[in-house]
């Protein structure tokens, strides 16, 4: 038998037998049952019967949601060195299950809003190291040039929550009461988390921390003294205000409006739907364009949703406004670790993609609080929608004065070579 036939087959990132698309598929399915997706998408749905219950007000039971986003803004930079250090299967795994208990756990809520708060301070010190900050780097080190397309079938993860959640989550509250949904979906995250992430998640064998990515990319203190990081942080925390704020009160605002309980899950998972389609299409233009080009085109196009949605007094108009937010912010999620493995490498691509989750995770916290409290203020949430918009296109115009990718301070990336094939594990 000749030597030809007995080496093992190269299959590179084209080919859908690729290894690289087995991990980026199981990341998804990760992202599916994360604290990005599962609290972010299905809370609005609790909001009501909570306040219900307990008589808190809206803006009490959004300051839960708050200190979550500002744990997860204090813990993202130490779970990206964290992830760099160590990989993701001995971060990923101990957050999942501190996650998927805790979620369950709010089962047992008693009138005391500090069990509430409590709750939700532990979800958030874990909550990214469930969420696409843990998988990214492991799906970013296999590709190269199909990197887009590979962070988008990670993010449909999200996109998917965000269609599937929000119905389901009401029909759960419906079935067994809201105590029975939170452990329904508590049960989910590590029925179906677990396994995937044990036996499906794992880095491209030679990319490994001890050499690979060191020789490659820029250290933390590079990335952090670049123009462009800091240009995501600024884009990132504007466009985050609108983002959460629209989608933890987007059903209470529907149904101040006249519109059914039922019709405000329809226009969330509408905006979910659309978030699934903006990744997907993002991920084919990031391969193809400049990157912070499309960012401003999604960017723009979510900032029209937020206006639109100021005004909103019927489904339909609820559910455009919510689909244009979906389409711009669901992209937009795509944008920043394809900007941050372009222009920074895999060095220290956690811990810098940490830091913007901190800005990211601080706006979270302030734009459902905020909403909250316009709402209490005026019974009313247009006046600070149309503020937001105004903030979100600001924030899209940012994106037009980043630099090319060759004049950041990233040093050397990966070579393409070390990413175009692998040998099939036939």
């Amino acid at each position: 038998m000749s030597e030809s036939s007995t080496a093992p087959r190269r299959l590179d990132e084209n080919d859908w037998r690729y290894p690289g698309w087995r991990v980026a598929a199981a990341s998804g399915i990760g992202v599916f049952v994360s604290f990005a997706s599962v609290l972010i998408y299905s809370f609005g749905i609790f909001l009501k019967p909570l306040t219900q219950t307990f008589s808190w007000s809206r803006e009490a039971v959004s300051l839960a949601f708050g200190l979550a986003a500002m744990m997860v803004a204090l813990c993202s930079p130490v779970l990206g060195y964290l992830l760099d250090r160590f990989g993701p299967r001995r971060i990923i795994l101990p957050c999942l299950t501190v996650f998927g208990c805790a979620f369950a756990s709010l089962s047992l809520l008693t009138p005391r809003i500090g069990h509430l708060y409590a709750v939700f301070i532990i979800i958030g010190i874990v909550g990214n190291g469930t969420a696409q900050l843990a998988y990214s780097r492991t799906v970013t080190g296999w590709f190269d040039r199909r990197r887009g397309v590979a962070l988008a079938l990670l993010m449909t993860g999200g996109g998917i929550g965000a269609m599937v959640l929000p119905p389901v989550a009401q029909a759960l509250i419906a079935g067994l009461g809201w105590r029975g949904a939170f452990v329904a979906l508590g049960g989910m995250v590590l029925a179906i988390g677990l396994p995937v992430v044990a036996f499906m998640v794992r880095d491209r064998p030679d990319v490994n921390r001890a050499s690979g990515v060191k020789a490659g990319g820029a250290s933390v203190q590079q990335g952090l003294g670049s123009r462009a990081f800091w240009i995501l942080v600024v884009v990132l925390f504007f466009s985050s205000i609108s983002q959460n704020g629209a989608l933890t009160h987007l059903s209470a605002l529907l149904t101040d409006r006249g519109v059914s309980t039922g019709g405000g899950a329809i226009a969330l998972s509408a905006m979910g739907a659309a978030s699934l389609l903006g990744r997907l299409g993002t991920g084919w233009l990031l391969d193809r364009f400049f990157a912070p080009r499309v960012s401003f085109w999604l960017l723009s196009v979510a900032a029209l949703g937020v206006f639109l949605l100021a005004g909103a007094h019927s489904l339909a108009s609820g559910a455009l406004g919510a689909i244009l937010i979906g389409a711009g912010m669901g992209g937009q999620i795509n944008v920043i670790p394809y900007l941050i493995s372009k222009y920074f490498g895999l060095r220290s691509f956690s811990t810098l993609y940490g830091f913007t989750w901190t800005s990211y995770a601080i706006a979270g916290a302030l734009g459902p609080v905020l909403m909250g409290r316009a709402f209490d203020a005026t019974a009313s949430y247009q006046a600070f929608l149309t503020k937001l918009s105004i903030f979100t296109f600001g924030s899209a115009a940012l994106m037009l004065f980043m630099p090319s990718y060759g004049g950041s301070a990233a040093g050397d990336q990966l070579a393409p070579s070390r990413v175009k094939s692998v040998s099939s594990p036939s």
